[in-house]
This record gives C-alpha cells, structure tokens and sequence, in this order.
C-alpha cells in the first residue's frame, strides 16, 4: 500500500494523507485525548475552540506523514529534489568545517521522514532512532534508511554514535521525547516539567561535536518543505546538565510554536512525573 502511494503525484497523495488525518481525528479517541491534554498544557492562552481547530490540523498533518514515509522510501530523487528548500547552509558548513562532527538537534516535528529524505540528497548524515517492535517493518525501515540517509543508529547504541561523531560525520538526533527516568532529567518544556534527555552536552563534551539545532516544516499549500539549521550552539555543554538540557528545549519550543500543528502531540510528552506520586495528566 505504502509503495502504491508512492507512485501518485505528489499534491494528490498529500491530499489522500491529509484524508486519512481527517478520518482518524473522530476514530481515534485515545490519541485525540493525548493531543487534547497536550495542547492544553502547552497552549492556555488559545481557548477551546482555537485547541480544537489546532488539534484537527494535527491530525491532517499526522496522516500526511503515511504518505511522506512512502514518498521517502520510494520516491524518485528527480520527483523529490524540487520540493526540498535548504535555509541557513552557512551554519551546517560552518560546524562541518571544525571537522569534529554534527549533531544535528532536532525533535518529533510530523514532516520527520521525507525530511530527512530531502536533505539526504545534499549532506549524508546518520540517524538515531526507536527500533520497530513490528519485524516487517523494522526490516523495511532499516532498509530504505540505509538506502537513503546514512545509517541507522538505535537509541541505545552509545557506542555506535560516540563512533559516528568521532568519524566527523552527521548525525540527527531528537531529545525531545521521554526514554526512561535511568537516561532523563527533568527540565521545562512549555513551562513544564519534562523528561528530556540528558546524553546531549554528554555527548558535545565526549567527541567536540558541534550542536546545530535543525527544524523542518511542510508548507500548508502542499508545495514541498523548509529545513532550517541554526547556528551551533555556542558555550555548548556549560559546567551545568540541566541548564544545557533547559537551553536546549528552549530553542525547541520556538520552533514548534512557528508550526504547532506540526509536531508529534500524539505522543505522550509529559507521562513520566518529577514526583512519582504526582498525578497523570492524561488520565
């Protein structure tokens, strides 16, 4: 199906995938609960009606991403290249040219995947992600990444990552999510408490890399996608985790709140409490 999806034009499956979105918003009752509570924590200055509308483009943008995963995978680069447009390549170079390695710092924005597709075409880069419970699809993600991007580095590989940015190479890597108390801190993220993880001035301090925050949005009239990288962050890591790691979110909440509708709210952001005695949010 996914391959099918990919041989229509684009525009046409952009619309398909922005369908899907739209069927899914009434059916999916638990992933609409999440991104309701989410958008509440994160936004109380929109009333409920503005929530609602933002919820529901959201959700056309979550069901485009079944259409831009195949796109990415088998979309021919002649069919893609035109629809990619770099901003702030001088940052990129700049960090590349210290020679030490990118960590290109990014989160969960929707557009994730042919993203990574379109800027693979003009910096190879590696790429951390969450392997797939699902074998199939494990095997055809790890396949066409490869094919594609760079390699595919699991979270919990150390190891392979310390060895990628030894090698100078560059590797997109997204703290924004929630791995497990052993490997966060907490620090805030739209004035909340969030569990965020603390690898990154680790990993800065560990091989010299340089950190360049780097964003990625899909244009509403469905004409192709803006990536942007910032310049490296500068006194980067501090004598002080949890303030980099605060930092850090902050460059994050700037870019989502350029595109909210963009980013993954469908994932529980803020499921794990500083004090485990707090109460869930999402019950």
């Amino acid at each position: 199906m996914l391959w099918c999806l990919s041989r229509l034009p684009y525009r046409l499956a952009i619309k398909l995938g922005e369908g899907f979105g739209a069927l899914a918003y009434p059916l999916a009752r638990s992933r609409r609960h999440i991104v309701a509570v989410n958008l509440k924590l994160c936004f109380p200055e929109l009333d409920a009606a503005e929530r609602r509308q933002l919820a529901r483009r959201n959700f056309r943008y979550t069901g485009r991403t079944v259409v831009e995963m195949a796109l990415a995978w088998w979309g021919s680069e002649e069919k893609l290249k035109p629809l990619g447009r770099l901003h702030g390549v001088e940052n990129l170079e700049r960090a590349i040219a210290r020679g030490k390695g990118v960590l290109l710092a990014g989160c969960h924005f929707t557009t994730l995947e042919i993203a990574a597709r379109l800027f693979a075409m003009h910096y190879p880069f590696d790429l951390i992600y969450r392997p797939n419970d699902n074998p199939v699809f494990e095997y055809l993600t790890q396949r066409n990444r490869r094919r594609h991007f760079g390699e595919p580095i699991a979270k919990d590989d150390v190891r392979s990552l310390i060895r990628s940015l030894r090698a100078g190479r560059r590797v997109w890597y997204p703290p924004d999510q929630d791995y497990g108390k052993r490997v966060s801190v907490f620090a805030p993220f739209f004035g909340i408490q969030a569990a965020t993880l603390a690898a990154t001035p680790k990993l800065a301090q560990m091989t010299g890399a340089a950190v360049v925050p780097s964003f990625f949005y899909g244009r509403d009239d469905g004409s192709g996608y803006d990536i942007y990288f910032e310049p490296a962050l500068d006194n980067f890591p501090s004598e002080d985790p949890i303030a980099d790691v605060t930092r850090l979110n902050q460059v994050f909440e700037t870019a989502i709140r350029r595109a909210p509708a963009q980013y993954l709210w469908v994932h529980r952001r803020f499921k794990r409490r500083p004090n485990p005695n707090d109460p869930d949010l999402y019950a």
